[in-house]
C-alpha cells in the first residue's frame, strides 16, 4: 500500500531511529579507528622508511635493515659506550614485542658521587636518539649505580 510513497512515522518515531542510527555509526567508526590503530601499533617500518613517521624508525625492533639488531641491542651498546662499563642490562617490557618499553640496570664508576637524577640524566643522554627518534617510547625502570656501591652491598 505504501509503494513509491513515504512510510508514514511518527516523527518521535523518526527521531529515535535517527538517533540508534548514529549510535550505530558511531560504534562502527569507533571500532574502525581502534583496528587501524591497533595494526599501526604493531607494523614495523625500516629506519629511514618514507612510509615512517617523519621519515625515522616509529615501531621496530630493528635499527638498520639486514643488521639483525633489536633495540635492546642498541640501547645496551649505547649505554655501555657512553658510560664506560660492560656491567649493563636492558630488557624489553614482556608485552611489547617491539622493545619500546624498556627496562635498564646499569653499573657504572661514571655514576661515582652523583646524585639519582644526575645517574638518570646520564642513562638518558646516552638514549637520546632513540628515545627522540620513538625506537624507545619509555623507560619504564631504571636501576643505577656506581662498581663500588655494588661490590660494597655484595661484600
Amino acid at each position: 500500500p505504501y509503494l513509491g510513497t513515504a512510510c508514514p512515522v511518527a516523527p518521535q518515531q523518526q527521531r529515535k531511529q535517527a538517533i540508534v542510527l548514529l549510535i550505530y555509526m558511531r560504534s562502527i567508526l569507533f571500532v574502525v579507528v581502534m583496528f587501524a590503530a591497533a595494526a599501526r601499533a604493531f607494523t614495523t617500518v625500516p629506519r629511514g622508511s618514507a612510509s615512517g613517521r617523519f621519515g625515522v624508525l616509529a615501531r621496530s625492533m630493528t635499527a638498520e635493515a639486514g643488521e639483525g639488531k633489536t633495540v635492546v641491542d642498541i640501547c645496551t651498546e649505547k649505554i655501555s659506550a657512553a658510560l664506560g662499563t660492560d656491567d649493563v642490562k636492558v630488557t624489553g617490557a614482556y608485552d611489547d614485542p617491539n622493545g619500546s618499553h624498556i627496562t635498564v640496570e646499569v653499573y657504572s664508576d661514571a655514576f661515582e658521587g652523583k646524585r639519582l637524577v644526575q645517574r638518570q640524566q646520564l642513562v638518558y643522554k646516552a638514549l637520546w636518539e632513540e628515545l627522540d627518534s620513538n625506537a624507545v617510547h619509555a623507560v619504564d625502570s631504571m636501576v643505577q649505580n656506581s662498581q663500588r656501591k655494588i661490590s660494597e652491598v655484595r661484600n
